[in-house]
Parts: structure tokens; C-alpha cells; sequence
């Protein structure tokens, strides 16, 4: 399924919420490509929306809440947790509450809703974020949490609670074959120790043996039914995780890999992997149109001004000229330059000082364009607050700006500055002499 999907059609669900206690009615719709999942609040004033993502998550005691501004909704992860994993990506979910239905607590009858409204596919390729190198997330309370590469979705939870009750262990591959039989009907679980804590702070109102599995001090359980799965409790975990984990926004390749996680945690880990694939995003250079004119010199023009040659030309065109005092050229950063391998060969960044050696050939062509100084050669004489502010990496479209300040026979200073996607990598004053060849 590298392409998106949505929902073939619209389907409602109703039934009373597990912390409010009220029933509530909730129904899926389809969404177009790019959506993701939108919470639509149909009971207030103009129905407003609440997109599922990180950025939007306001608590998460015993549930994940989103918000934006003053709407809220909350217990989400069961629903998100059936649209991701049976393979939707775009929905809308409209709500006459501010919490869906809990149904029995598992997410087993949002996959039956799901499967009523049938699966369409659309015309965009579906986001997917592939795991590179570990993720790892660690909170106060003992929760380990760590992402590694893999070629699939896996989850593997191990769940510790109070004393050591209800330790288990579950693993397996997230396909929506194996959510919808293997993960979607573990439910809800509580401590018998935590229920009056819960309800004097006003939550799960509308819990009870239908809709819970209770965990009593001595381990024995309590539910309308035997468990229905001898590790029913690490796959309601992973149950919760995979919704948790829809509020990235994208689908991951990799393998989760978590030692008591919850609500809490999965969000950390969530923003965990959202600031990881920002900061990918942060390396692509931004769009550039390179200018043309009388005024550019081409590799052979710049190659006929200086001396240098590979490895040591470190400019690939010179794209504008501002009169007689400013100049503007170009370096496309490869990976096969020279002195990546020996560079951080791990962590491949273009040294600093070959930055400023750009800025000194580049000031050095601003002097030589004059026709009184034809024929000469520039020495790089000196360079001075010399500041280095963001790593220019393999891929980047390095931009060398030059400013003549001061000219005195045949010494000159620039102000230079090196950019990337407009965002300064490096500065210095440099100082340029002219000698004869």
C-alpha cells in the first residue's frame, strides 16, 4: 500500500464514553489526500476541528487529549489506533462529544466500523518515515522506549506494573491483517489500586466490567469474560502505542521497541520522531533559481581569473555582480568531494576552513573582474571574526557572498558570508593582495 487511502464511505458508531460517562455518536467520513485524521466537533457552534497530531496533544493521564484553542477532544487512541493500523490515512472523525464511544475497550469495534466503510485508494504516495538510526526516549517513570531501523512496522512491548503484576511480553508486525486479529481486540485494563484514585479525580465515569479488565492485588483478574489473550495486557499496549504513534503524521519503518510505555511516553516518543524528521527536512536545500546575465562566469571563466584547480577550486560559478564592490557565487557541495571521506567520514560536513578558502577566491575575482588588475593573482592575506553557524552538508547549494569594503592599491578587505537555503553557515572579514603573475 504505497499509496494513500481513505475511507470508501461514511459509517457511525455510538455508545457511552469511557472517563465522561456520556453517550456519544461518532462517525467516519472520507477525507481527501493530505488530510491525515481531522476531529470534527458537530455538537458546538460551527463545528470545529481538531487535527490528530503531536503539536496538539494538551494531557495525557489514562488518555491522550488533543486541543486547539478551547476545543478539545480526548481518549482518541483507540480510534486513531484503528484507522492506522487497518491502513487508512485520511479521515475525518466527526464527534457530538468531546470523547468517542468506548465500546467493549478495546478498538475492536472501530476496525468493524472501519470495515464498513471500505478502504479507497488515492491518488498520492503515502508518507512514510524510514528509521535510520535509534530513537531513544527515557521518562521518570521507568518507561523505556526506543525506535531502530527495520524493512517493517514492528512493535514489541514488554508491560510491568505495581509489584510486578501483569508482566507480559508481545511482539509482532503491524500489518492491518494482523492489527485487526492480533491487537485490536486486547482491552482496556486497570488496577484495582488505581480505580478510587481515578474516580475522585473525575474519570472513567463510564467504565465498568464491559469495557475493562481489572487486575486485582493478588494478579487474579476481573472481566465479563476469560482473557482473550494470555498476554492480552502488552497487546493493549501496543494497542494504544500504534495510536499514539498515528499523531506523527507518517508511517514508520522501523521497529518500536518499549518497556512499560503509556500515554506519556508514546507522546515523547512521538515528538522525539517528529523533531528527528524536521531536522531531515532542515537539511534539504530550499529552492534556488540561479540568475543569468552578462555578468556570470561560467567554471571555465572562473578557471581562466584563478590559479586553483581540483580539489582546491571551491566555486562552481559566480551568479551576480552588484557593481564594482559586491559579488555573488555558487558551490554545489557533493558528496564525492575530496575531503568528506577523511572529514567526519561518519558524519559527512564540509570543513570550515575550506568555507572561508571559498570567500577568499571569491573576494579574489571580485578584484581581478577590475580591469586594472588584470593578469594578477590574489593571496589570501588574512581573515577575521571568522564565525561558523550551521554544518554544510552533502546535497547543499552553498552560496558565497562577497562585499569589497575597503581597497588600498593592492590590498582589499570583503566582508563574506556563506549561505544555505538563506540561512548563514559561516562569516569573516576577509583581506585579499594583488601580486603580479
Amino acid at each position: 500500500m504505497s499509496q494513500q487511502h481513505t475511507l470508501a464511505k461514511s459509517a457511525s458508531l455510538a455508545g457511552p464514553s469511557l472517563h465522561t460517562g456520556e453517550r456519544a455518536l461518532l462517525t467516519l467520513r472520507p477525507a481527501p489526500p493530505g488530510t491525515g485524521f481531522v476531529f470534527r466537533r458537530v455538537d458546538l457552534p460551527d463545528e470545529p476541528t481538531v487535527a490528530a497530531c503531536i503539536a496538539n496533544v494538551k494531557t495525557v493521564e489514562r488518555a491522550t487529549t488533543l486541543g486547539e484553542g478551547s476545543v478539545k477532544v480526548q481518549t482518541v487512541e483507540h480510534v486513531l489506533s484503528a484507522l492506522a493500523g487497518l491502513g487508512v490515512d485520511n479521515a475525518f472523525i466527526e464527534m457530538d462529544a468531546n470523547e468517542p464511544p468506548i465500546g467493549d475497550g478495546s478498538a475492536l469495534p472501530y476496525v468493524e466500523l472501519v470495515r464498513q466503510c471500505g478502504l479507497a485508494p488515492q491518488d498520492a504516495p503515502r508518507a512514510v518515515f524510514d528509521v535510520r538510526e535509534a530513537i531513544h526516549v527515557e521518562t521518570k517513570s521507568g518507561a523505556l522506549l526506543t525506535v531502530v531501523p527495520d524493512a517493517k512496522f514492528r512493535v514489541s512491548v514488554t508491560q510491568v506494573g505495581p509489584d510486578g503484576l501483569a508482566t507480559q511480553f508481545h511482539s509482532t508486525e503491524i500489518t492491518p491483517e494482523i492489527y485487526a486479529k492480533e491487537i485490536a481486540p486486547a482491552r482496556t485494563f486497570t488496577f484495582l489500586r488505581d480505580i478510587q484514585p481515578l474516580i475522585a479525580k473525575g474519570l472513567i465515569k463510564g467504565g465498568s466490567l464491559d469495557n475493562a479488565v481489572v487486575i486485582q492485588d493478588d494478579g487474579s483478574t476481573v472481566s465479563t469474560g476469560p482473557l482473550r489473550y494470555s498476554d492480552e495486557f502488552a497487546r493493549h499496549k501496543i494497542l494504544d502505542l500504534v495510536g499514539d504513534l498515528a499523531l506523527f503524521g507518517r508511517r514508520i519503518r522501523g521497529h518500536v521497541i518499549a518497556v512499560k510505555p503509556g500515554h506519556g511516553p508514546n507522546a515523547e516518543l512521538t515528538r522525539a520522531l517528529a523533531k528527528r524528521h524536521a531536522s531531515m527536512l532542515a537539511q534539504i536545500p530550499a529552492p534556488f533559481t540561479i540568475p543569468t546575465g552578462e555578468a556570470v562566469l561560467d567554471i571555465n571563466e572562473i578557471m581562466r581569473l584563478l590559479p586553483h584547480r581540483y580539489p582546491f577550486l571551491l566555486l562552481d560559478r559566480v551568479i551576480r555582480f552588484e557593481g564594482e564592490n559586491k559579488l555573488t557565487a555558487l558551490k554545489n557541495v557533493s558528496v564525492n568531494e575530496p575531503f568528506f571521506p577523511g572529514h567526519f567520514p561518519n558524519y559527512p560536513v564540509m570543513p570550515g576552513v575550506l568555507q572561508v578558502e571559498a570567500m577568499a577566491q571569491a573576494s579574489s575575482l571580485l578584484l581581478l573582474r577590475q580591469a586594472d588588475n588584470a593578469g594578477k593573482i590574489g593571496f589570501f592575506m588574512s581573515a577575521d571574526g571568522v564565525k561558523f553557524r550551521k554544518p554544510v552538508l552533502p546535497g547543499d547549494t552553498l552560496l558565497i557572498h562577497v562585499e569589497m569594503t575597503k581597497a588600498r592599491r593592492n590590498l582589499a578587505k570583503s566582508l563574506c558570508r556563506c549561505e544555505v537555503g538563506g540561512q548563514v553557515t559561516s562569516e569573516a572579514e576577509v583581506t585579499i593582495s594583488l601580486l603580479d603573475r
